[in-house]
């Protein structure tokens, strides 16, 4: 059975990356990128689907983990009766060949240990040729795919699996590589564990050298960049939304997405999150990939894209896994890359806008993207779409989109009056204020006294809470006020906030999902734009509470199984927790240089 999903740590090379369980078993990697086939899949069914499990074999006392100093190099520590042995698990920034190295190091005693390896390429079905070399290395072939295990440690196949039993004493170490290369080359040089280790350190806390926040929230705000920086894909700027497929977001149900994706509503909270903290290289990175992803008819732009800026993203069902948990079914790929959702073109251009302002430089073809953008806007943004939350039923006017779309005319006017660029200010102008009207009288509930999901219904919807956050209207209106005030009475659960209204399912004793964390924190970053900073203060801490012991957030809560759910780790979680931080921590210093914010830009 897998762990629990917050279990799990994260170590990477900015091309994939590996969850690694507290019991010692990397139980989910794709390789050799974020959207390959996965090698271990146990995640997501069995060992026999993939894993690699180096652990005491002896019983264990105590587990403890850590990550060394600001880096993204794990330590497990297992205490057994007779001794202490501390697992390092890493992966070099990427070389010739992407290499996971595992050091077994004595700490004090003698322990005996056990290593397990089972490789299924193809999301863990297919079983590859293993042969030894003539070097002692062993090589695993199945299709296009071929990695290399290197060790000093004699190992021998049992059951399908590549097993080892040793003995570590204390001041001994015991590495262990495995290297994943194309099957039709020749299998990739061996490096250097301790060299590798060394050279990993040192670019981790070089990179963390450029964080500019210091103070408040510091370790938290560099623990959610790392995350961020592992889950960015060196060779085209994309950010990934997860390295992972179909964790659930509800144990046992059947709401399981593929996350290994770049989504455009992520960008411009993903830029802010960036440039305040100093790390101007991967915002700018980041636009880029924006730029090259949405080139082309405006009418095409998809909500998300593959790593290096694909579009075709289909879904299929992997079905001989039985899914974390029994939560069915595994998805790769993801349908709702074809869905038409207003809100990401508002998400583009408040990108570009925030990167002009930041001074980041930009393509010379941006603005004439944009204005492609905008023109095709005009001509469609009073039609029904799937909204945020990718629904897969008849679309509607959600006002989240239709505010988006607002955002969208807002920051391409403000760009052509800040930057003196040529456009048709007079049409957006008026398309702007024709937008704001209609939203403010289709999309607000006067009984209620507050902004709704969608025209003519009574539900409400998380997004809602960032209207102020995108500058739609002040967090001091009074439409705002009672909006997050009804937000508050029908969508939070023990603290938390909900992505969809609860009163929406009928015949549902529970919520069809758990909280989303991402909009507890938007409920904060609302509270400091209102200016109740004890109340954002208290969002905030019930959110960075939930933090597992190495600082990792998945997508949701449930509070009622105590248990994080969904694809994990979440770069959307991780960067509103980035930028919730940054928000509270301007607010409280009002005098000092207060972060970029959306709705102040």
């Amino acid at each position: 059975m897998s762990e629990k999903i917050e279990n799990y740590a994260l170590i990477g090379d900015c091309e994939t990356a590996a969850l690694v369980g507290r019991n010692g078993s990397i139980d989910w990697l794709c390789w050799p990128a974020f959207d390959s086939d996965a090698c271990f899949a146990a995640i997501l069914g069995t060992h026999k689907n993939g894993r690699w499990l180096v652990a005491p074999s002896d019983d264990i006392i105590t587990i403890s983990r850590r990550y060394l100093g600001d880096t993204l190099i794990l330590e497990t520590r297992f205490e057994t009766k007779s001794g202490t042995v501390a697992l390092i698990d890493f992966m070099p920034p990427r070389g010739k060949a992407s290499d996971i190295v595992r050091l077994v190091r004595g700490v004090s005693g003698t322990v005996k240990m056990r290593m397990e390896l089972v490789i299924r390429f193809g999301f863990g079905i297919d079983i590859p040729w293993v042969r030894r070399c003539e070097d002692r290395s062993l090589l695993a072939v199945a299709g296009p795919d071929m990695t290399v295990l290197r060790t000093p440690v004699e190992t021998r196949g049992q059951d399908l699996t590549t097993v080892a039993e040793f003995v570590v004493n204390a001041g001994e170490t015991v590495p262990f590589v495995l290297t994943y290369g194309p099957s039709h080359l020749d299998p990739p040089e061996p490096i250097d564990a301790e060299i590798a280790l060394q050279e990993t350190e040192t670019f981790w806390k070089e990179w963390c050298s450029h964080c500019t926040r210091d103070g408040e929230y510091h370790d938290l705000i560099l623990r959610s960049l790392i995350t961020l920086k592992a889950l960015t894909f060196a060779p085209t700027g994309g950010i990934v939304a997860a390295p992972t497929t179909s964790l659930p977001e509800k144990l046992g149900g059947a709401r399981n997405w593929d996350y290994r994706f770049c989504w455009l509503r992520d960008a411009t909270f993903t830029l802010l999150a960036l440039m305040n903290s100093g790390y101007t290289e991967e915002a700018s990175a980041w636009h880029n990939w924006l730029l090259r992803a949405a080139a082309g008819s405006p009418s095409s732009m998809q909500i998300m894209y593959g790593i290096w800026g694909h579009r075709r993203l289909l879904e299929w069902e992997a079905g001989w896994l039985d899914g974390y948990e029994g939560a069915q079914p595994v998805r790769i790929g993801n349908a709702a890359h074809a869905q038409l959702q207003l809100d990401v073109y508002g998400e583009l251009i408040d990108a570009f806008h925030q990167s002009r302002m930041a001074k980041l430089k930009l393509d010379d073809e941006t603005w004439a993207l944009e204005c492609n953008v905008l023109n095709h806007l005009a001509e469609v943004w009073d039609q029904p779409d799937h909204g945020i939350w990718e629904r897969r039923g008849e679309p509607r006017h959600y006002v989240f989109s239709k505010v988006m779309t607002w955002v969208a005319f807002d920051r391409g006017i403000k760009s052509a009056e800040t930057f003196d660029f040529k456009a048709p200010l007079l049409h957006w102008r008026a398309l702007r204020e024709a937008i704001h009207r209609d939203v403010c009288h289709m999309g607000f509930d006067a009984a209620e006294y507050a902004f709704v999901e969608s025209y003519g219904s009574k539900m409400l919807d998380a997004s809602l809470l960032l209207l102020p956050a995108v500058g739609f209207l002040p967090a001091s209106d009074p439409r705002i006020r009672g909006t997050i005030a009804a937000v508050e009475k029908y969508m939070m659960r023990d603290g938390f906030v909900l992505r969809h209204d609860p009163r929406e399912i009928s015949g549902e004793k529970q919520p069809i999902e758990g909280a989303f964390l991402a909009c507890t924190l938007w409920l904060a970053d609302a509270h400091v734009l209102a200016g109740n900073l004890d109340k954002a203060q208290e969002m905030f801490d019930r959110v960075a509470g939930l933090a597992n012991d190495v600082g990792l957030l998945a997508e949701e809560y449930d509070s009622m199984a105590r248990r994080q759910t969904g694809n994990f780790p979440q770069a959307l979680t991780h960067i509103a927790l980035i930028n919730a931080a940054h928000n509270l921590s301007a607010a409280r210093h009002a005098g000092e240089k207060p972060a970029m914010q959306r709705s102040k830009q």
